[in-house]
């Protein structure tokens, strides 16, 4: 399976940048997962957890807000505050 790009950036810095197989997000419309060659949209996100999913390992970010940018190939999020809060496998 192809995988998306996903880089997470807060106002401090890049908090992550990689190539991954799916990212869960929560947007202001309800949640929404991303995967290679998703269609493109633009939309805001509202506070809460931003999975990152990897083959068997997750990375869980907290965000509080901001707007995702999702094309074919890559998804850019913008978290107005961002923290990890776990690496697990």
């Amino acid at each position: 399976m192809a995988k998306i790009h996903f880089s997470l950036v807060a106002p401090e810095r890049e908090l992550f940048a990689g190539d991954v197989d799916q990212v869960d997000a929560p947007g202001t419309e309800g949640d929404f997962g991303v995967l290679y060659g998703h269609a493109p949209f633009m939309t805001t996100l509202r506070p809460g957890e931003v999975i990152v999913r990897d083959g068997a390992a997750n990375r869980i970010f907290t965000i509080q807000g901001g707007f995702a940018d999702i094309t074919p190939e890559s998804f850019t999020l913008l978290a107005e505050h961002a923290v990890e809060i776990t690496a697990a496998n």
